[in-house]
């Protein structure tokens, strides 16, 4: 069997049961990574792990809520009692909440923003640091938006979620320089044709867009091909 260039390496996808997390889930695996999917839906994982498996690919489902409490330590529990290193882990799954100006968001709908973008992602990030430092190529790849960047009206609290996580992310990178494999790298999609860019944006032509397919083989390309730590990279049309 031809060698894959991501053959013996663990991924953990989150937000992977449909869109841009199970496009780039597919793609790793079919570069030969044993991928983990993880996210709410346990239908749509097993339809993934199905494509997967077709395709001549490996794949572990998990189930999981992150935003829930002590679901991202029990999501480490059970991989670490498996795997000793995590090559990969991409922080794919976010909430949009609603677009809204500023001055009328509500405060129990911020709070869980806040948990899922933010607090959840901080957890993956402190949950799976052990088995990244056992990786002698570690590398985290986190969706973005332009918005995080570039404030637009009506979009401050998805905005300031992802901002924050960008530093965050780029804070724990520098972090590694020296210790560790781990390099870090944002990625910023672009306009893709998915359920959260539909709900943002309900009169678009998705027809228009390009599909999550093609974000999902730019960010298997990276890891593949390697990048800077603390790159950042649009995925264009």
């Amino acid at each position: 069997m031809t060698n894959l260039p991501l053959q013996d390496r663990l991924a953990l996808v989150t937000g992977a049961s449909r869109g841009i997390g199970a496009a780039t889930a597919e793609a790793l695996a079919a570069a030969g990574a044993h991928v983990i999917l993880t996210a709410r839906t346990a239908g749509g994982l097993e339809e993934v792990e199905e494509r997967i498996f077709a395709a001549g690919g490996n794949a572990t489902i998990a189930p999981l809520d992150i935003g829930e409490s002590g679901g991202v330590a029990k999501l480490a529990s059970a991989i670490g009692g498996r795997w000793d290193a995590l090559d990969i882990l991409v922080l794919n799954a976010a909430s949009l909440g609603t677009l809204t100006p500023v001055s009328a968001i509500d405060p129990k709908e911020l709070a869980n923003l806040l948990t899922l973008n933010i607090s959840a992602q901080q957890a993956l990030i402190a949950a799976f640091d052990p088995m990244l430092r056992m990786s002698d190529r570690a590398r985290l790849v986190m969706l973005t938006s332009s918005v995080a960047t570039r404030p637009r009206a009506y979009w401050g609290g998805y905005a300031a979620t992802k901002a924050a996580l960008e530093t965050l992310v780029l804070t724990y990178a520098d972090e590694m320089v020296g210790i560790s494999s781990l390099r870090c790298a944002i990625v910023d999609p672009g306009a893709t044709a998915t359920k959260m860019r539909a709900r943002a944006f309900p009169g678009e032509d998705a027809a228009m867009l390009k599909p999550p397919a093609v974000v999902g083989a730019a960010i298997a390309r990276m890891v593949v091909d390697d990048f800077e730590n603390g790159a950042r990279v649009r995925v264009g049309a």
